[in-house]
């Protein structure tokens, strides 16, 4: 990893969605909704543009790889216990969301040392968990700042599929790393052909 790297317009902005993370706790315990709301939607907006941005300047990174899903990450896995002790988000979804992301992160992490594996690109379903997080999240922001019908059940409604995806993202990944690892055992056992 190259220094300057870190300073590519995307990983700066990256860098600074990690940074409106204390702020938003910060607005949410004491109890000023809109303005976490606000810095919220901004952060889950510097996600979109990062990406956007890193692909229009040709400013694609290794670093930028591991640090965007790491933020987002870092965003969701702090959001969701923060709202359950403040009594928004029921516990059972954040025991949920943890469970799956401590265990990705073990398999990974051993994956990794036993056996070099390092295609931990995300599946459809991962992409969808992710969407219903921060959908589900939103809402229930939203909701403390406009206590309407619809918002209140577009907050349940994603935090039911963020139930469904994280069951159903867990078990389609451990098929897809099974599968990468199958084909990594078959690449190393194949024999190179004469040149």
């Amino acid at each position: 990893m190259r220094f300057r790297d870190l300073l590519t317009a995307p990983n700066q902005l990256t860098l600074l969605r990690m940074v409106f993370l204390p702020f938003i706790i910060i607005h949410l315990v004491a109890g000023r909704y809109l303005w976490a709301l606000i810095l919220f939607v901004l952060a889950g907006l510097s996600d979109g543009l990062d990406g956007l941005l890193a692909r229009t300047l040709k400013q694609q990174t290794r670093i930028g790889q591991y640090l965007d899903p790491m933020a987002d990450k870092l965003l969701l896995s702090t959001m969701f216990p923060v709202l359950s002790i403040l009594h928004h988000i029921p516990w059972k979804y954040t025991v949920m969301v943890f469970t799956r992301d401590i265990c990705i992160v073990v398999i990974g992490a051993t994956l990794y040392i036993a056996a070099g594996l390092r295609d931990f690109r995300p599946s459809i379903f991962g992409k969808a968990n992710t969407f219903a997080q921060v959908a589900a999240v939103f809402f229930v922001m939203l909701l403390l700042v406009y206590r309407v019908g619809w918002v209140a059940i577009a907050a349940k409604t994603f935090l039911r599929a963020t139930f469904l995806f994280t069951i159903v993202s867990a078990i389609h990944y451990v098929f897809l790393v099974g599968q990468r690892m199958r084909a990594m055992s078959h690449s190393e056992a194949t024999p190179a052909n004469p040149s």
